[in-house]
């Protein structure tokens, strides 16, 4: 202790101040070290937490955003199969509404043909009849008499074989 007293210390105070310097470290130690440690493990295990979750909601996010990718091809897809689907469809009315419409001249003209055959028909048998009356008139003018009417109807028959 001399040597300490040499070197101009004093023991009472030196241990004194090592008792302090003790009980110091000991209530740091307790009541602010441990806490302080205690809070930064906690703020430690709070960012990891937070770094995980954050992790994971990046896998999600890349997880929803392929499955919206998915989902957005299947969409395209099915819309291009109704669009496909709408344009065959389409096309097949406008084929039948062309056959209808083909099919409905056809009938009309076949019609019109039928008409056409009968009015000449018609024509025709007028004809026969004026031709067998103007054949009978000028019968009558060179015979210079009317014939009865049941000669009359002979001859027009006749005539109207003899022509066709």
């Amino acid at each position: 202790m001399e040597l300490l007293g040499n070197l101009g210390i004093n023991t009472k105070l030196f241990i004194a101040q090592l008792v302090n310097f003790a009980i110091l470290f000991f209530v740091l130690k307790k009541f602010v070290y441990q806490p302080l440690l205690q809070v930064l493990e906690e703020r430690k295990k709070k960012i990891e937490k937070g770094i995980k979750s954050a992790e994971q909601a990046e896998r999600k996010l890349a997880e929803i955003s392929e499955k919206e990718k998915k989902i957005l091809e299947k969409a395209q897809e099915k819309a291009q199969k109704i669009l496909l689907e709408a344009e065959r469809k389409a096309e097949e009315n406008r084929r039948l509404a062309t056959e209808e419409t083909t099919t409905e001249i056809n009938k009309m003209m076949k019609k019109a043909d039928e008409e056409i055959e009968k009015k000449k028909e018609q024509m025709l048998t007028d004809l026969k009849k004026d031709l067998a009356q103007l054949v009978v008139s000028a019968t009558e003018k060179v015979l210079a008499q009317k014939i009865d009417e049941k000669s009359d109807e002979k001859i027009i028959d006749k005539a109207i074989a003899e022509i066709k």
